[in-house]
């Protein structure tokens, strides 16, 4: 795998790898701007949680910024129009994910015209209002974490409010190899990333918030720097990580920053602190100040199959096929597609796929170099070394092979966060981060199935127990017409047992 060159660093973090990073070919530019596709084509299911439902019909002119689709459960996100022109289609299309091929999708055959809602230029006078207000209008910006996690940034600030929080911690680490989308931001928008920390400071009201900045990116630090000292906001500080991979993981983050450990199966929130992307800030900074809700993103288009790489701000929806060609197209080398970095991004098998609110790189590759035929475990405890969850990934191994669910569970496999470092010191090339997601997915099955068997035996008592309670309401009833039957007199008895009959079919 590219980038897989690595020594142990253990440091500050446990375990840890530093890779070749190969970051400095998509750096050489500024940020660029496509124009505007003749298409845009926007999944309905950009985020955790429900999916969005579609508010326009086929047929429907929709302006730039108008929203499109809603969630209808309380954890979601709204989807916006990435620009004016006509809904041409709505139904499945090529997505990148784990979950399938295709997902339904709002397709917008674009006008040209880039025409705005009307409120675009109305900011919200965040400063002037109370922190939950603040939170219930960035629900309304369709933001998610852009740090790859996509969890409906105004749900996850709301929860957070009922914790004991110290610390906002704004992550720039962007430590896996070749994505460099955030340097890029924090080098040309370093004063928006400082206000979007104030934003977030006034919508939880606390006093402090940390930007932590990898070491390997002096520019970025440097221009941070200058914007937090014209802003002269005590609250804020600047914090400077070792270049380790995976340091910029939310769990191994907040221990870098505040040397303090998340529980296993917690939050970072459990402790005390609250960590968001710094291009979710910025996505924050933009909704308040410009009315802009997230219908852009900057990503990272790179690789030795492209011909520029570059950074590049384009509009949600648009193909990587648009893009690659805005990048100067493909090299005749060009093999391999991922979604994401060389660690933990997705293969896909066509670019026709849209850039969505979660794509921070487009990694085009001319070849993966073959790992090698799969051998035995020899035992060496490599892969336990370079863990930063302190997993022992040999044993979650043995665990997996067995479909042992209880150990799996015992030996915390759901702490796992998919990293690859244990592949890529693994001496007989085991592919442990494949087998440990397959048997996660295993255990997400047997939760569900349990779950839906929890569900059927509650729904069978609750309908036994109505069903004892409608026959206990008779008898009472039959009782009490007995009761006055026989005060009536006989023919009265008879007129009950009679209605009785035709009451029961008989």
């Amino acid at each position: 795998m590219p980038g897989a060159a690595a020594t142990y660093d253990l440091g500050k973090l446990h375990g840890g790898l530093r890779l070749d990073a190969r970051k400095s070919q998509a750096t050489g530019l500024p940020i660029q701007s496509p124009p505007l596709p003749d298409q845009l084509v926007l999944p309905l299911e950009q985020h955790v949680g429900d999916p969005a439902q579609p508010l326009v019909g086929i047929g429907e002119r929709v302006l730039k910024g108008q929203l499109l689709a809603e969630s209808p459960g309380t954890l979601g996100a709204p989807v916006h129009a990435s620009s004016s022109g006509k809904v041409v289609a709505i139904g499945p299309w090529p997505v990148a994910g784990r979950r399938g091929d295709t997902a339904p999708c709002i397709v917008i055959e674009c006008d040209g015209d880039d025409q705005a809602v009307e409120s675009w230029e109305e900011p919200i006078p965040y400063a002037e209002l109370p922190g939950d207000t603040v939170l219930r209008k960035i629900l309304q910006g369709g933001i998610v974490g852009l740090g790859g996690a996509v969890y409906p940034t105004a749900q996850k600030l709301m929860q957070a409010v009922s914790c004991d929080l110290d610390y906002i911690i704004l992550n720039g680490a962007e430590c896996e190899p070749y994505i460099s989308c955030d340097d890029m931001l924090m080098r040309e928008r370093a004063h928006d990333v400082v206000g979007g920390a104030q934003i977030l400071l006034r919508a939880l009201e606390l006093d402090h918030a940390f930007i932590v900045v990898e070491s390997d990116k002096p520019e970025a630090i440097q221009q941070l720097a200058t914007a937090m000292t014209e802003v002269g906001d005590e609250r804020l500080s600047l914090k400077q990580i070792p270049t380790i991979y995976p340091s910029g993981g939310e769990d191994q983050l907040v221990q870098l920053v505040t040397n303090r450990e998340v529980p296993s199966g917690g939050l970072p929130t459990d402790i005390g602190c609250l960590v968001q992307n710094v291009g979710t800030a910025v996505a924050i900074h933009d909704w308040l100040n410009n009315r802009e809700p997230l219908i852009s993103r900057i990503t990272t288009i790179t690789g030795d199959g492209i011909a520029n790489p570059m950074n590049v701000r384009a509009r949600i929806g648009t193909t990587i096929d648009d893009i690659a060609r805005f990048a100067g197209g493909y090299t005749k080398s060009a093999r391999h597609l991922v979604i994401g970095g060389p660690m933990t991004g997705k293969s896909v098998s066509t670019d026709r796929v849209p850039l969505v609110k979660a794509t921070n790189c487009i990694l085009v590759m001319s070849d993966v170099p073959a790992a090698g035929p799969e051998l035995p475990c020899i035992r060496c405890g490599d892969c336990a070394a370079v863990c930063p969850v302190r997993l022992l990934p040999q044993q979650l191994f043995w665990y997996a092979c067995a479909d042992d669910e209880t150990q799996l569970r015992d030996h915390g496999l759901t702490d796992c966060i998919e990293c690859g470092c244990c592949d890529l010191v693994c001496p007989s090339h085991i592919p442990l981060t494949y087998d440990f997601r397959m048997a996660k997915a295993r255990i997400r099955e047997l939760d569900d199935e349990k779950a839906r068997a929890e569900r059927a035996r509650r729904r069978f008592e609750a309908r036994n127990e109505r069903l004892q309670r409608e026959q206990r309401e008779r008898e009472v009833e039959l009782a009490r017409q007995k009761d006055q039957a026989r005060k009536a007199g006989p023919d009265a008895i008879a007129e009950i047992m009679k209605r009785r009959r035709r009451d029961d079919g008989d």
